[in-house]
């Protein structure tokens, strides 16, 4: 017997009535409770379903990376240099890529999808009343021109399709950091003024110069009916500031595998580093682009200075705010005894350094920009005061989340060429990005490689510039600045197009790295504490290692080595020393115990090359020590004179040498020289050829080891 029989049994008709109302209220709250413990069934069936999709996603892009890692060793193993594990990075994302584009199809459940709703714009939220029920629904974007039919396998896609601000706030900040923090300041600084060149007006005048030629492309791909949208002046010079940031990571990691020259290495890297940095703020300056009037692509002389201003604002700001992080961890980790947490220490170094980024995009700068800086205020000051397990580890840690990020973008870049959904490749715009990218290198190059060389003692040869010019990749960077928005019909082609660019770059000019040295005979096998340069004296083979470098940052340097490391390390000499007597207290405040007992020494030689370089030779003297076969020595002292300075009124370089006369045996150490002769002199080479690379030392017992 039902419920309602059971009710009305032994109820008058007429009292039955009054509980009609009551009893259609029971049902109805009956069935709403049913078809809501229903719906969260289904929901917390859906968010199931979702998250072991989501854990298959991962787990195919760490198998990516596993397959990645042991096909390096093996190429490692066996010496094969042409293609680098970037290259083979991308190369399995493709094939991942179109295995899940043609091999794999989820099957087709149509029945909860409707595909047409009367909306006539597309909100980025929407809330839908179902029978006074309000749920809501997040846009996710176009799924696919005229293939409705296919949502299951696009939502599929969409799902190994990563958010762009995962590359910017994730992935990008310990690549840039570990370019900042590893940086061979001595041979950086060496050529900082090349480096800045190359780096801010090479950088610039790509931009104009790759912007310019599509413009060309573009305008005839508009009389030739090739172009299916809107494509303007601006969007070309965004194209060409997304593309002019170059990133060498093949060319470096042969580089620095083979010991190659370590100017043109200092060079190159300078350059990647740097202008990865002016390439994201000049892109930004680009879009801030705005002229008055209704036309907002019409040249404007007001709106141009402001985006100049725009871009000397967000790059200042983003370098000051990056070196205060630094600055603030390097107060940090040496007024309190965090070092005796390592731990501890190796935490908040991570975390500060990160924050730096985050903090630089939450206020409108450029966390690219704030980050590197960042790195190497930490690399110069910071890393002084951690202990030497901090050190350890925040090396390792650096480099580790560099290699994996890294990688895991150069997989990402060949899995989005097929899982991508609004891809736009036109041949002629391909075509000229290519010629475009081609200009733009040279123009960058060879002209101001022909300025820098009026003004350097140590030029820029024919045969650097050809291997600067081959080494322009792309990378990382192009990659995440052309992602990080493809709304409009222009954005997306240039994304397809740059991943074209950064397929060809990194398997072409990085897999012919190698034959291109041994084509444009650059020296291999240098050791990066000497200088490349040989020179003949007194018909002897001579290493010559005298640096050169320009009068403002030898002051720098002085005031760095004076105030600046007393002031944020604990080396160098104190600040009583060499503060003016009227600060005393505040020097003895400012002063740590370690100090005085470091009195004088550095432990970061690169940071203060050349400031040793500018003072070493009035302070020590001239010795020449020779022994002859029975072992008696004979001791000639010689003091430096200020007379022996340069005719560019720095101090003299005599005192700076170390040389390594092979026909004399003949060794300058610190103003030391030693004689060594032998009873079988060797005659010295004619002819100054650079070795390879150096194999093993075979034993002679005639030759003198020192």
């Amino acid at each position: 017997m039902g419920f309602a029989s059971r009710l009305f049994l032994g109820v008058k008709p007429s009292k039955a009535l009054l509980f009609l109302p009551c009893l259609f209220t029971v049902l109805l709250v009956g069935s709403q409770g049913e078809s809501t413990a229903m719906d969260n069934v289904a929901t917390e069936r859906l968010a199931e379903e979702s998250h072991r999709q989501d854990s298959a996603n991962l787990l195919i892009f760490i198998m990516l990376l596993t397959l990645t890692i042991l096909t390096i060793w093996l190429f490692k193993h066996r010496r094969f240099r042409f293609l680098h594990e970037t290259g083979l990075a991308m190369i399995y994302g493709l094939l991942v890529g179109v295995i899940l584009r043609f091999g794999v199809h989820v099957p087709q459940n149509m029945s909860n999808v409707i595909l047409s709703c009367a909306v006539n714009a597309s909100p980025a939220t929407l809330l839908v009343n179902v029978s006074g029920r309000y749920f809501e629904y997040t846009l996710k974007g176009e799924v696919s021109r005229g293939k409705g039919h296919q949502v299951q396998d696009d939502e599929m896609l969409r799902k190994v399709t990563f958010d762009p601000e995962v590359f910017f706030n994730i992935l990008l900040p310990p690549i840039i950091f570990h370019a900042g923090y590893s940086l061979k300041r001595r041979h950086f600084f060496r050529n900082i003024g090349s480096i800045l060149t190359y780096a801010f007006m090479g950088t610039v005048i790509s931009c104009f110069v790759i912007g310019l030629t599509m413009y060309g492309f573009v305008s005839f791909m508009k009389v030739v009916g090739q172009l299916g949208g809107d494509f303007y002046f601006t969007d070309c010079l965004f194209f060409g500031a997304i593309v002019s940031a170059t990133d060498p990571v093949t060319v470096l990691a042969i580089f620095n595998e083979l010991k190659v020259d370590v100017d043109l290495y200092a060079l190159l890297f300078g350059e990647s580093v740097l202008n990865d940095a002016v390439a994201i703020v000049l892109s930004s300056s680009i879009v801030a682009y705005q002229p008055a009037g209704d036309n907002s692509h019409s040249f404007e002389a007001t709106a141009m200075l402001k985006s100049f201003g725009v871009f000397l604002g967000v790059f200042s700001g983003s370098f000051a705010l990056g070196v205060a992080t630094g600055v603030m961890t390097a107060l940090v980790t040496k007024f309190t005894k965090l070092r005796d947490f390592p731990l501890l220490e190796t935490a908040l170094f991570f975390l500060m350094s990160w924050s730096t980024f985050l903090l630089a995009e939450a206020c409108g700068f450029t966390g690219v920009v704030a980050v590197l800086f960042c790195g190497i205020t930490q690399a110069h000051y910071t890393y002084n005061n951690l202990s030497p397990e901090s050190q350890d580890r925040t090396k390792q840690l650096f480099e580790l989340l560099n290699f994996l990020a890294e990688n895991f973008i150069f997989s990402y870049m060949g899995l989005t060429l097929f899982s991508f959904q609004s891809h736009v490749f036109n041949p002629l715009f391909i075509i000229g990005a290519f010629v475009a990218v081609f200009l733009g290198r040279a123009a960058n190059i060879y002209p101001l490689s022909f300025l820098l060389n009026l003004g350097r003692k140590n030029k820029i040869g024919s045969n650097f510039q050809h291997v600067m010019m081959f080494a322009g990749l792309r990378g990382a960077m192009t990659f995440a600045l052309s992602i990080r928005d493809t709304a409009t019909y222009a954005r997306q082609m240039m994304f397809s197009t740059t991943l074209l660019i950064v397929f060809f770059t990194v398997w072409i000019c990085g897999g012919g790295t190698t034959p291109m040295l041994s084509f444009m005979s650059i020296p291999v096998g240098v050791d990066s504490d000497q200088e490349s340069s040989v020179t003949m004296v007194d018909g002897s083979q001579r290493r010559n290692t005298k640096h050169e470098s320009a009068w403002p940052f030898r002051i720098w340097y002085t005031f760095d080595h004076n105030y600046l490391k007393p002031l944020l390390t604990h080396s160098g000499p104190p600040l009583t020393a060499t503060m003016p007597a009227c600060c005393g207290p505040l020097a003895r405040c400012l002063t740590s115990p370690q100090a005085y007992e470091n009195e004088g020494q550095l432990h970061d030689d690169d940071s203060d090359f050349i400031l040793n370089d500018a003072n070493v030779s009035s302070m020590y003297a001239d010795v020449t020590v020779s022994t002859d076969a029975s072992g008696s020595r004979t001791v000639n002292r010689k003091r430096s004179t200020p007379t022996a300075a340069g005719t560019g009124g720095g101090p003299s370089d005599d005192g700076l040498d170390q040389e390594l006369a092979l026909g004399e045996h003949e060794l300058v150490i610190r103003g030391t020289r030693l004689v060594l002769p032998m009873d079988d002199p060797v005659e010295p080479p004619t002819t100054v050829t650079l070795p390879p690379p150096p194999s093993p030392p075979r034993s002679d017992p005639r030759r003198h080891r020192l």
